[in-house]
């Protein structure tokens, strides 16, 4: 059966869009500023965004799989899209290791793709991710889920520039006996970079981060660096940082030695729950 393509409204936000393509049963690929939501059959198969590290990053610098096997799947099987299947299939990769990672990078992504669901770009009828289909969900879980961390993230410090700007340490401020995670956190945070480029040099994950991130926000230890303004006679502001680069369907840059990081093991319990669930 052919799915009718949606009309595309330019004030119509994604969340919206998805629950439409979801009733039809849609397979393509839904583009907006923060990235893109592939979708088979109605349900949400992959998330990518510009602003959080890879299935591949995630995978190699937590030790889980060597690059190696990352990048031979990827030659072997990527232009089937079965990347996935060949990771399980040749035993880099056992089924419920790659689930539950693929399951916590489809949810990071999708936080930054519809926090402030803005329009919708395009919609792809039929286009499929390299990745293949490892674990759908459904279109409600996803919006759930996005809505449940931006609450979370609201409680913990309500100003959201904290997700996305450059963030400085306060001039004055003391830390000490901060946890683990944490510490690691404030360490990288330099005045250049976001909470995204912060979790990719830690592989974490960005919501991860971002949770520690607002917590060092909340306790005044941490801000956004505020964008120079320039006035009638001050010289011109220097050039802005570079944006992101632009969400591709093709595989990514090779993964960076980074220290990995620690394992979540109440994420871990609750994604599996999630799993059985399905």
């Amino acid at each position: 059966m052919t799915t009718r393509t949606p009309t595309l409204r330019r004030d119509e936000p994604a969340s919206a869009l998805l629950g439409t393509l979801a009733a039809q049963g849609a397979t393509g690929a839904l583009s907006t500023e923060s990235g893109i939501v592939y979708l088979a059959a109605g349900h949400v198969v992959h998330v990518e965004s510009a602003v959080t590290p890879d299935l591949g990053d995630l995978l190699t610098h937590s030790g889980a799989l060597a690059p190696d096997g990352w990048w031979e799947a990827i030659d072997q099987a990527g232009r089937r899209c079965r990347v996935g299947r060949q990771l399980v299939d040749s035993g880099h990769l056992a089924a419920g290791a790659l689930e539950l990672c693929h399951l916590g990078a489809l949810f990071d992504a999708a936080y930054f793709v519809l926090a402030h669901d803005g329009p919708v770009l395009r919609f792809r009828p039929g286009a499929a991710h390299w990745l293949g289909a490892v674990r759908s969900v459904p279109v409600d879980t996803v919006l759930r889920e996005s809505r449940r961390r931006r609450e979370l993230l609201h409680r913990i410090w309500p100003e959201p520039a904290v997700d996305r700007a450059p963030l400085a340490r306060v001039p004055g401020s003391g830390a000490t006996d901060l946890p683990a995670r944490r510490g690691r956190t404030l360490a990288q945070v330099d005045g250049v970079r976001t909470a995204a480029q912060i979790a990719t040099a830690l592989a974490c994950r960005t919501f991860h981060t971002l949770v520690e991130l607002r917590r060092l926000a909340a306790a005044g230890l941490v801000a956004p660096v505020a964008p120079l303004i320039p006035g009638p006679s001050s010289a011109p502001s220097p050039a802005p940082a570079s944006a992101p680069a632009p969400v591709s369907a093709e595989p990514g840059p090779t993964p960076r030695p980074v220290a990995p990081d620690e394992p979540d093991t109440a994420l871990l319990r609750r994604l599996l729950h999630a799993l059985e669930a399905l």
